[in-house]
């Protein structure tokens, strides 16, 4: 049997797995600091959740990978976070609105693999349900802002509105039965380009004059006020507007979070079919990942058609892709740490006392590694300095009767004799 792994899934070693968990937990800290508790739901759902008619339609169906169990119940791996936050909240109707959370965990596509994008990956989403303000949509991005700055990394933040291109597709005389395909084949301008997306618009039955003119409309440039104005003097059905006023509204709430990196794009469109409103992807500046960082919108229908019975939750959130994001750190800086450890801890025929100077430094925190192989000084060195680890801590029985030990700081040789409680200042 040839060891390899499936397709568009891969294993993380150490050196990248750190860079990961440090991505994680800036997301948790952020995700925390603007008041989002965190939710788990389970990988396997019920084929069902994901057929609904509300929930991601046809064209992302098939990417999701289904499977049946023991009594032939057909089920799938959940494709986003999205729909099973959905289905929570539908499950659990007594919950305090609005309702904010966070889910860090896996997901699912069949879908064509690429740099930053593979068929098993990791969905970080931040939510609000429950708040019909455009403000909340806006706090979102103040996330997403919050986040990259964190990290280091330049963004842009690209946003529109389903409402916007619904408006736009009624100034083009575009028929509702035909409005999501078009709307889809939109959402591929980036990847296809102009040419493909005019031709698959044709494939759906759209005059080539009719698809221009909707390109023509969603390719304007200019800066956010001044598309405003150019679209609300072209845009003049009630939807269309309403889409363009909440557009304004983010962008104005943008500028009291001190946000200056949102571009309002009329392109945008997220080939999913529950957005209802704003949508809004993230890109990196001056990097060569060409795939978006996060996406998400809002999607104000999805839970109360779930639920039944007319009720309204509306509901806006993003997504995270942490594989994008590892992936362009990468590109930006080298991965150097190897090791989670702070500390390698090598006896000199003191086993038993440095076991308890181990247990003593990593009760104060301190993140300790003891040999275990029983090597020399200089060969316990090497292996600690292949690793990156930024301290070692040699223990004989010279150090013992000082009721010290010796510090070494791998970096630059420098060795000093210290306290262990010394030896925990120096290393935090």
């Amino acid at each position: 049997m040839k060891l390899e792994n499936s397709k568009g899934t891969r294993d993380f070693g150490p050196e990248e797995k750190i860079v990961r968990e440090e991505v994680i937990s800036t997301l948790k800290t952020v995700f925390e600091l603007y008041g989002f508790s965190p939710l788990e739901t389970p990988v396997l759902n019920r084929f069902e959740l994901f057929e609904s008619k509300y929930s991601i339609g046809s064209e992302m169906l098939k990417e999701t990978f289904s499977l049946k169990d023991q009594g032939d119940r057909k089920l799938g791996l959940r494709f986003d976070l999205t729909v099973p936050l959905a289905k929570f909240v539908g499950m659990n109707p007594g919950l305090k609105m609005p309702f904010k959370r966070y889910e860090i965990g896996r997901a699912f596509r069949d879908g064509p693999v690429k740099t930053g994008r593979m068929r098993e990956f990791w969905q970080c989403d931040v939510d609000i349900v429950g708040a019909k303000s455009m403000l909340a949509d806006a706090e979102i991005l103040a996330v997403v802002d919050a986040v990259f700055r964190k990290l280091g990394m330049p963004i842009v933040i690209k946003l529109s509105n389903r409402k916007l291109l619904e408006g736009i597709l009624d100034f083009s005389s575009v028929s509702k039965e035909k409005r999501f395909d078009v709307i889809v084949a939109i959402d591929k301008l980036e990847k296809l380009g102009e040419n493909e997306v005019i031709k698959e618009m044709g494939q759906k039955g759209i005059p080539d004059d009719v698809a221009a003119k909707i390109m023509s409309i969603i390719n304007m440039k200019g800066a956010n006020n001044e598309l405003l104005i150019n679209l609300k003097n072209l845009v003049t059905s009630k939807l269309g507007a309403e889409g363009l006023e909440e557009v304004e509204d983010i962008i104005n709430y943008c500028s009291s979070f001190g946000i200056r990196c949102v571009e309002f794009c009329p392109s945008l469109a997220r080939g999913l079919a529950y957005y209802t409103g704003p949508v809004y992807e993230v890109f990196f500046k001056d990097s060569k990942i060409t795939s978006s960082a996060a996406g998400g919108g809002r999607y104000d229908n999805m839970i109360g058609a779930f639920l039944g019975g007319g009720k309204e939750y509306p509901a806006t959130g993003i997504a995270f892709g942490l594989e994008v994001i590892t992936e362009a750190l990468k590109q930006k800086q080298k991965l150097e740490k190897k090791s989670v450890t702070q500390v390698f801890v090598i006896p000199i025929k003191t086993e038993k006392q440095s076991i308890k100077i181990a247990e003593e430094l990593r009760k104060e925190g301190v993140k300790t590694e003891l040999d275990l192989m029983k090597r020399g000084i200089s060969k316990n060195l090497s292996y600690a300095n292949s690793l990156g680890i930024p301290f070692a801590v040699i223990i004989g029985d010279k150090e013992l009767k000082e009721k010290k030990v010796k510090l070494r700081d791998m970096k630059t040789g420098k060795e000093e004799l210290l306290s262990v409680k010394d030896v925990v200042k120096k290393v935090k």
